[in-house]
């Protein structure tokens, strides 16, 4: 929750609160926005030139990169939802309001990885409010800061 914010319903909001996260961990935080159904990824059938959804609506998209170990990136889409890569690992369709609490659990250390045996393997587990667990298959090498969370 961000400043009494529990839903976060916009793009630029949810970009707050990543900057408000940052803060809170001592990172660095790179942002850039995409506006326009011509510039988002999603809205590639759009055509040129085209800015608005057929609703009328602008279409807002946000990418950030945190600084420091682990490496993490964060897409915000205009649907509600994101992609987070950690360590080269992506989570995707975290929903936008998920996307603090996601974060928290990963630059607070609360995150693992659990390895499998049989077949081998590797999961990223990443805890969530309400008793959730985030679980993504590592199809990457463990890089150092995946190596440490091993269970």
């Amino acid at each position: 929750m961000i400043g009494g914010m529990d839903h976060l319903p916009t793009t630029e909001a949810a970009v707050t609160a990543l900057r408000a996260i940052a803060a809170e961990y001592a990172r660095e935080i790179e942002v850039t926005h995409d506006i326009g159904a011509d510039q988002t990824s999603r809205r590639t059938a759009a055509g040129v030139g085209v800015i608005a959804d057929p609703d009328g609506s602008l279409p807002h998209e946000a990418y950030a990169e945190f600084g420091g170990i682990p490496r993490v990136s964060v897409r915000l889409y205009p649907d509600d939802d994101a992609l987070i890569s950690i360590e080269g690992v992506e989570c995707p369709d975290i929903p936008r309001d998920d996307v603090p609490a996601f974060l928290r659990s990963v630059f607070g250390g609360l995150a693992w990885v659990k390895a499998r045996r049989f077949p081998p393997g590797h999961f990223l587990m990443v805890p969530l409010p309400g008793g959730r667990t985030h679980k993504e298959y590592v199809a990457v090498g463990l890089s150092p800061w995946l190596s440490g969370r091993v269970r």
